[in-house]
């Protein structure tokens, strides 16, 4: 994102005025289209409100823009000599269309990261730098010439790694499937996509776990689903509660993440996923498994997933390398019944003809390299390293506030607080101190939940990340006595 260099001698209103005449002159903003406010603006620029009040006064001087009160500020019409019937409302596409956009308090902490580079990032489910692998790949790309046809690939996968995957799934986890059921995807959340667009119809119902990270997935919304909840408690969901959604609403799919589930970092024991099994199988019901985080287990072996388990077919599996390797590869992958496959397959290549053939190979290479498991080693340590110092840091900071269960593995820390207190008056009092996370309610949850990722911020930064936190907490509190 640009901002005005500081540096120079010119008045950072001229840079700022400058800046936004030339993305009006590039159709940017198009003639009649409305222009951030000014606070927004400020926000984003990192300079005073003052400063983009001169910027836009220079503006409005030349007629570039112009201003009304409670319609905001708009690019002039007369001053490129065009009306508004000749120039399309964007505006009303970019509120149209049917596939929603971003719920509101996650496009706010994407738009305060963006923005703040140093604010302390507790809210993104990804791996940092220094547990990715990145020493592993790069050699792997040194010692591998990638010398392939570089023209459209299978649209199910690049076939190699789909066959590393076979691999893989029945080593890790258990799960003996052949190439011609796995998809390759671009991640877990496009595998949800596929799903929702291609396997179901607008008025569907399914269900899904309360709270879930399905919630701040509009995809479903997009799609014209009904959702049903699914209550997890500390061993996630219940048959029960699927076989009662089924009778009154006659749910069509189940949508579990059963292993350190997120956000909670539930598990489920084996008599509960017996019990899911039996329920899918009595109803005939897929449920569709997304587990990204069994191989992070701290101590212990990795969960079995439900696929593992599961003779008949009834699980579609979702996978991915983002919770375990690098979000940045893009790759994910489904096993699914072959017919389910090909259906799926079909509509990628009407999407985008299949994904990028080198980060397959890549990822094809690292399955298959000495490099994987001391990898996965590595990183479970690391991850219950920074796990302990979030804990630590919380039960110093905020003792008698909040309250948690401590996960076994995963990305995530869910904690209850005690004092009732607004969703989004906290998260704007944090990212003011310095901090961000992501509020329950994000999930489902009733406001008072907070989720904090303890795998994206460095281990130095994550106690003055709590610490801010509970500044934020306080000062909410101490306002309201």
């Amino acid at each position: 994102m640009w901002k005005p260099d500081r540096q120079v001698k010119k008045p950072i209103y001229e840079q700022i005025a400058d800046h936004l005449e030339r993305r009006i002159s590039y159709g940017e903003f198009p003639p009649g289209s409305l222009l951030p406010s000014e606070r927004k603006l400020a926000e984003q620029l990192g300079v005073n409100r003052s400063t983009v009040i001169l910027a836009f006064s220079e503006l409005r001087a030349m007629g570039i823009i112009e201003s009304r009160t409670g319609s905001g500020t708009r690019v002039s019409t007369s001053k490129w000599e065009a009306t508004p019937k000749h120039t399309p409302n964007w505006s009303r596409y970019a509120e149209g269309g049917s596939f929603l956009p971003n719920v509101p308090f996650m496009r706010k902490i994407r738009e305060s990261l963006a923005q703040q580079p140093s604010l302390i990032d507790m809210a993104s489910g990804e791996l940092a730098a220094d547990l990715a692998p990145i020493e592993e790949i790069t050699a792997l790309m040194g010692e591998h010439r990638y010398t392939s046809y570089l023209g459209y690939d299978n649209p199910q996968g690049y076939t190699p790694l789909r066959e590393a995957l076979v691999s893989h799934l029945e080593q890790q986890r258990g799960i003996r499937t052949t190439e011609s059921s796995i998809l390759i995807t671009s991640g877990s959340q496009q595998s949800l996509y596929l799903i929702t667009q291609c396997l179901l119809s607008p008025g569907d119902a399914v269900a899904i776990e309360d709270p879930s990270y399905c919630y701040s997935l509009p995809l479903f919304q997009s799609a014209g689903l009904r959702l049903f909840r699914l209550p997890v408690d500390q061993y996630g969901a219940r048959s029960e509660d699927i076989r009662s959604l089924y009778k009154k609403h006659r749910i069509k799919m189940v949508f579990l993440n059963p292993n350190f589930q997120n956000p909670t970092g539930s598990v489920p024991n084996t008599e509960r996923r017996n019990q899911l099994l039996a329920a899918a199988s009595e109803l005939g019901l897929p449920i569709v498994e997304d587990d990204p985080f069994s191989l992070t287990a701290y101590e212990s072996s990795p969960p079995p997933p439900l696929k593992s388990m599961d003779p008949l077919g009834s699980i579609l599996y979702i996978g991915s390398f983002s919770k375990i390797a690098a979000s940045g590869l893009r790759i994910g992958w489904m096993v699914a019944p072959n017919a389910i496959v090909e259906r799926l397959a079909d509509a990628r290549q009407q999407m985008d003809f299949g994904l990028s053939v080198i980060p397959q190979q890549v990822a094809a290479q690292f399955l298959n390299s000495a490099y994987f498991e001391p990898h996965l080693n590595r990183l479970r340590m690391q991850l219950q390293f920074k796990r302990d110092l979030l804990i630590e840091a919380l039960r110093k900071e905020l003792p008698g506030l909040i309250t948690f269960s401590v996960p076994q593995g995963g990305l995530h820390l869910w904690c209850k607080l005690v004092p009732e207190v607004h969703d989004g008056k906290l998260l704007d009092e944090a990212i003011r101190r310095g901090v961000v996370f992501v509020p329950g309610s994000v999930y489902g949850s009733e406001s008072g939940y907070v989720r904090f990722t303890f795998a994206r911020a460095k281990a130095e930064e994550i106690a003055p990340g709590v610490a801010k936190f509970a500044e934020a907490l306080r000062s909410l509190l101490d306002a309201v006595q």
